[in-house]
């Protein structure tokens, strides 16, 4: 044995295994160093780990014998220092576990892939190549001098459209890979996160337009794993690459980081969907205040949760100059008459607009009718074997059950025993039908997710699009028409208002300059504050509304999760934190109960351990031994911090 210690990470979902364990170093694995990977034994059953070496020390503190390494993967290390802390911050923060941040940031080993890495010498991103870049649409705002200096803002993106080749793309991204490609002019490297593919699209558009295509690293969740593999390793070099990418991106090596960026933080998409759950935005602050880089949050609406920064001074705001708004158009039907899904005022305008170029029609639901209810009572519809909604895919198709997929055929009322359904509500496919009828002769195309269409021709078209999956037009479109706003503001959620207002924004983005954006049938303070372009006074009072009812982002959340005994056992070990108040228990649908818990910012650290240490009593738990039945682990307890469906 050497005199060297390892402390590594495991890679395990087990809450007891989350802390750094010591194992000797034999003599043979003299290539280990921090940040490579290797295998360890455990002392349970003979098995054996996979596990990241995160220091390597002469001592350890270890009173007994060491175990030594099992087997050393690769000489390459794959954990950089800044990734370690900024997992182990990011866990801590929402009482999770670092192997599984780890897992999000460092990709599955590719073996051909390392080998050619380490035959070439460890080759990364050139070192120079990127010029300065003027920037556009914010004269006199500080902005470029400001990331220069490390600074933090809010930035409300340019509405429109730039040309790129023979298409178009977002100014947002125009913007973007100015600020990125101004990073890597002074040497310092960029990690820029978007929710989707289409916009990772039209932003490595922007950066080749500008020349920087060679320092763009692209860390996409869609690519083959060989090529995520290639570009996380360019990415371990201390050149100015431009690291692009979904939610993962933020957790890119970065050993010179000059700027983070995250493009439209409101997106749900940026929220991780496993554990510990943690959103994009949370993991840029965190990363932020680990280095000296500067923060760009920007978007064309203004999230509550950047609106709150701001107020707290912890974010600068900046907006365009000179100011660019679409025209937004309030199109309702005359007071006494019947109301219209698509009112005679965005007919006519629709209607002028299709004679010139292609227009946009936003949709609140895919498919065909997504509700079908009963013809006699008008009860919604609901399936037989699980009490889904029951909805009609295309013209002529059977009712089919939107969870299960049942086909509801026949089909009988709950309520009144009718046999006979009626349409009640229409889809992205209804709307083009209706439309195809209403525009003889034009062009009609659907964009949903079952239908992929990035971009579309300055022709005249009708482009029927959902929520999100809108193309772009070449040149912008001749008019955008917002439909089912009602609709899409009737759902249950907390945040469904500003959702709305970044809906709505982005697809206004999308209009040719001074081309018409109709909001169909919306009035009140929310259609009044965007056709005002006011984005920024409806976060911020509706951020005050939250504070006065104590919702996030106001405050924070955990929910607690399980069986009664184990939920009431862990809030009980809130007893010394302040917490604002404890909701529940209430039962869940799966089984057990859960309690949700609100508490000021400044309590979190204090939540998260004891939460976690609860967590981990449960987990280490055993049910006391039923003669004749095995020993079995104690129910799981989950917990999820700032969890927004609690709320809906």
């Amino acid at each position: 044995m050497s005199a060297r210690v390892a402390r590594v990470v495991i890679d395990s979902p087990l809450p007891q295994l989350d802390h750094l364990f010591d194992y000797a170093i034999p003599a043979e694995l003299d290539g280990v160093v921090p940040g490579v990977r290797v295998r360890v034994p455990l002392r349970s059953a003979g098995r054996v780990a996979d596990a990241f070496v995160v220091e390597v020390v002469d001592d350890s503190e270890h009173q007994g014998s060491l175990s030594p390494l099992e087997t050393l993967v690769s000489e390459v290390p794959v954990l950089s220092p800044e990734v370690w802390h900024v997992a182990r911050a990011v866990a801590d923060r929402a009482a999770g576990s670092a192997s599984d941040v780890l897992r999000l940031a460092v990709p599955k080993r590719q073996v051909r892939v390392e080998k050619a890495y380490v035959a070439a010498g460890a080759p990364g991103v050139p070192a120079g190549g990127a010029m300065h870049a003027p920037l556009e649409g914010y004269a006199g705002s500080g902005l470029d001098e400001g990331i220069a200096d490390g600074g933090r803002f809010a930035v409300d993106a340019v509405p429109g459209l730039v040309p790129v080749g023979d298409g178009s793309i977002g100014a947002w991204a125009a913007t973007a890979a100015r600020l990125a490609v101004n990073t890597s002019s002074r040497g310092r490297q960029s990690l820029i996160a978007v929710p989707d593919h289409r916009d990772l699209d039209q932003l490595e558009a922007a950066l080749g337009q500008l020349g920087a295509g060679d320092l763009v690293l692209r860390l996409d969740a869609a690519q083959p794993p060989a090529s995520r593999y290639r570009a996380f390793l360019s990415a371990l070099g201390d050149g100015p690459h431009i690291v692009i990418g979904n939610r993962s991106a933020l957790l890119a090596p970065a050993s010179r980081l000059g700027l983070i960026l995250v493009w439209d933080d409101g997106d749900p998409l940026h929220r991780e969907p496993l554990a510990p759950y943690a959103h994009v935005r949370d993991v840029a602050l965190i990363r932020q205040s680990q280095s000296d880089a500067s923060l760009v949050l920007l978007s064309h609406a203004r999230s509550v949760d950047a609106q709150r920064l701001v107020e707290m001074e912890w974010l600068a705001s900046v907006s365009p100059s000179p100011v660019v708004r679409p025209r937004v158009v309030l199109a309702e039907d005359p007071p006494g008459e019947a109301s219209a899904r698509i009112p005679a005022t965005a007919w006519k305008l629709a209607r002028e607009a299709l004679a010139s170029g292609p227009v946009l029609v936003q949709v609140a639901r895919p498919g065909y009718a997504p509700v079908v209810a009963c013809g006699s009572c008008g009860t919604a519809a609901t399936c037989a074997r699980c009490h889904g909604p029951l909805g009609v895919a295309r013209r002529g198709a059977q009712p089919q059950c939107g969870v299960c997929g049942a086909v509801a055929a026949p089909w009988t009322c709950d309520v009144c025993s009718g046999g006979a359904l009626r349409l009640v509500s229409r889809g992205s496919g209804r709307t083009a039908e209706e439309l195809g009828r209403a525009f003889p002769g034009s062009r009609v195309v659907v964009a949903d997710g079952e239908h992929r269409v990035l971009t579309v021709p300055a022709s005249p078209s009708l482009v029927v699009a959902t929520r999100g999956a809108e193309p772009i037009a070449t040149g912008g479109y001749a008019a955008v028409l917002l439909l089912d706003g009602e609709r899409m503001l009737a759902r249950e959620s907390l945040t469904i208002a500003e959702d709305a207002m970044r809906w709505w924004s982005n697809a206004a983005a999308l209009a040719a300059p001074r081309a018409p954006v109709v909001l169909a049938g919306v009035s009140g303070g929310l259609a009044q504050a965007f056709a005002a372009g006011n984005h920024v006074l409806f976060a911020s009072r509706e951020l005050a509304d939250r504070r006065t009812l104590g919702f996030p982002p106001a405050v924070r959340t955990a929910t607690v999760t399980g069986p009664a005994d184990a939920v009431g056992t862990a809030v009980d070990a809130l007893a010394d934190v302040a917490v604002r108040d404890i909701l529940g228990p209430i039962p869940v649908e799966t089984g057990g109960v859960r309690s949700v818990v609100r508490f000021d910012y400044r309590a979190g650290a204090d939540v998260a351990r004891e939460l976690r240490s609860a967590l981990i009593r449960n987990a280490t738990t055993r049910r006391r031994p039923v003669a004749g039945r095995p020993q079995r682990a104690a129910p799981s307890l989950r917990l999820h911090f700032d969890d927004p469906e609690v709320w809906t």
